[in-house]
């Protein structure tokens, strides 16, 4: 189902960028468009996108800064590297910094939405199903039972499925106008929405988290939340 698909283009040229969107979503894709690398870092964080094309000179913070501190966020996300900087040490260290593709400029359109397809078939889709399992904490999706170090934890509905959907996204950060939009349903963030998450966020962690020594469930400050594996 290609119209899933989340496409976050980055690129300092107006024009050119908005080109490139126009041409993802005449073919379906979710895309939308970054002009500044602190923009891009953000929106990255923010809305989990599937696949992002970058450009590597961008104003405030460059394409290869962006890329390396989003591999180090352990954040899911497939990165095409669209630059005009196309030099065999280029391409090798844009691939060495956590690069899935590189195209360079100037480019044809067929050919980056074929390097575009290609990418998110390789994708993991994000359909969950069976049983979960982070480090010692499982979900039995079918039973809809929860344990952790083999103790089950009874979790209210809407700790259930905000549980679910934090697997979902496991590794990476959700924001909380992903947890408006997805989990509770709304339209819009607010304050009162706010603190509903902040109060269900903080029930879900005391059941999974606070016996255990090793925390699962992160807050990343001024971002959201994370569920990630512990340090090996």
């Amino acid at each position: 189902m290609i119209s899933v698909f989340r496409v976050l283009v980055v690129e300092d040229d107006s024009k050119l960028g908005d080109s490139i969107v126009a041409r993802l979503r005449s073919n379906g894709y979710n895309a939308t468009h970054a002009q500044t690398g602190e923009d891009a870092f953000f929106l990255i964080l923010t809305t989990q996108p599937d696949l992002v094309i970058l450009d590597l000179t961008l104003p405030h913070r460059g394409g290869l800064e962006i890329l390396t501190q989003v591999r180090a966020q352990g954040l899911n996300v497939r990165v095409i590297i669209l630059t005009s900087h196309n030099s065999v040490e280029d391409r090798v260290a844009g691939l060495r910094a956590g690069a899935d593709d590189y195209l360079g400029k100037p480019f044809s359109f067929p050919e980056l939405l074929a390097r575009v397809s290609a990418s998110l078939r390789r994708t993991a889709p994000k359909v969950i199903s069976g049983t979960l399992q982070l480090a010692d904490l499982i979900v039995d999706q079918e039973a809809r039972i929860v344990t952790r170090g083999g103790s089950r934890l009874e979790l209210t509905t809407r700790e259930y499925d905000l549980l679910l959907y934090l697997f979902e996204h496991r590794n990476g950060v959700v924001s909380r106008e992903m947890l408006v939009k997805d989990v509770w349903h709304e339209a819009s963030r607010s304050t009162p929405i706010d603190n509903i998450i902040n109060v269900q966020v903080t029930r879900l962690r005391r059941k999974i988290d606070d016996p255990f020594p090793v925390k699962l469930l992160h807050t990343i400050h001024g971002v959201g939340f994370a569920l990630r594996e512990p340090p090996r």
